[in-house]
């Protein structure tokens, strides 16, 4: 009964549900909310709270609702692989924002513009995402060693989040310094002014570049290291490409709504990059148990649903400890400045 169970949790591990069929669908959708995104940021504005609040909830339905039918579906270990990378993946995306939020103020980006330059950032995620997650489903079909590989990457990557929350470190950008702008500007030359949502303009009669597409590379180039981390991360929940693709597509499509939603509580959240550092490291370990486990059957591995747990009990926890530090530390200024 034992060697039932333990092989039709490997052939779970490895087959994918994703058909012809459900990849074209899925893809179509994808396509088809990045579409809706692009026309409603055709028009440079500031959106509200409320407008972002709503975008960002409707983000949020769309992929709770599909896991409830590919559980519904194909049952609920796919379904418990599905919402672990969800979660996954959309803890790895709020940290993304704070580098967001860096890069935006180091460039000085009008704010009208911003809903712009975070859906290019999108674009170029989804599409090095997607190249990532099909190079690492043929290393896994071919190299029983990615999965250690991939353990090694989250490993390092836990130890770099974790030293960089706790040196609490300024994490401010001088744009001149960055390479791709130096890279940029040697070859090309580009106009001190934003000119909308136009990455190029007419200027002394030739073709210029505007800073926004200065803004878009820096961005890009942001996504490529997001992709080297979150890839590995979600692999480390589920062996499906598909199950990859759809929990990194959805997490990533809220991520221009979700922006002007979290914009000013992120810095509440203080202790965000103790708890991923513990998340990458605990898929890290899940990972190399994984291929341990390939290697030396008798070796245990971490199931699905213990992986939720414990990932979402890592967030709550940051979560809670973080909002009660600020709010001490809000205290305290206040008692500092009445007694001043």
């Amino acid at each position: 009964m034992l060697s039932a169970l333990t092989a039709a949790e490997s052939a779970s591990a490895t087959a994918s549900i994703g058909s012809p069929t459900l990849w074209a669908a899925t893809i179509a959708g994808v396509l088809a909310l990045f579409v809706a995104d692009f026309l409603v940021t055709r028009r440079p504005h500031d959106p509200s709270m409320r407008e972002a609040a709503c975008w960002s909830a409707f983000y949020i339905a769309i992929p709770l609702a599909f896991g409830v039918w590919l559980w519904w579906q194909y049952g609920s270990q796919q379904g418990v692989e599905y919402y672990t990378g969800y979660v996954v993946e959309k803890s790895l995306s709020v940290d993304n924002l704070f580098v967001f939020i860096i890069v935006l103020s180091a460039f000085a980006v009008p704010r009208e513009l911003r809903q712009r330059v975070l859906l290019i950032g999108v674009a170029g995620a989804l599409v090095l995402r997607g190249i990532f997650i099909a190079l690492g489903a043929q290393m896994i079909e071919s190299f029983s060693w990615t999965f250690l590989l991939f353990g090694a990457i989250l490993l390092a990557t836990a130890v770099k989040v974790g030293r960089d929350a706790l040196s609490h470190t300024d994490h401010s950008i001088d744009v001149d310094r960055l390479r791709s702008v130096r890279l940029i500007r040697r070859f090309h030359p580009v106009t001190e002014r934003y000119s909308g949502t136009d990455l190029t303009v007419h200027h002394d009669g030739r073709r210029t570049l505007t800073p926004l597409a200065l803004v878009a590379v820096a961005i890009l180039g942001t996504d490529v290291v997001f992709a080297i981390d979150s890839v590995p991360a979600v692999y480390g929940i589920t062996g499906d490409p598909y199950l990859v693709f759809a929990t990194n597509a959805f997490a990533l499509l809220g991520l221009r709504a979700l922006y002007f939603v979290l914009e000013g509580a992120l810095a509440s959240l203080v202790h965000l990059g103790h708890g991923l550092s513990l998340i990458l490291a605990f898929i890290g370990v899940k990972l190399v148990l994984h291929w341990a486990h390939t290697v030396w059957p008798s070796v245990p591995e971490i199931p699905t649903l213990l992986s939720l747990g414990v990932i979402v009990g890592i967030l709550a926890v940051v979560t809670v400890t973080s909002l009660s530090s600020s709010g001490s530390a809000t205290v305290s200024r206040q008692a500092e400045a009445s007694r001043s």
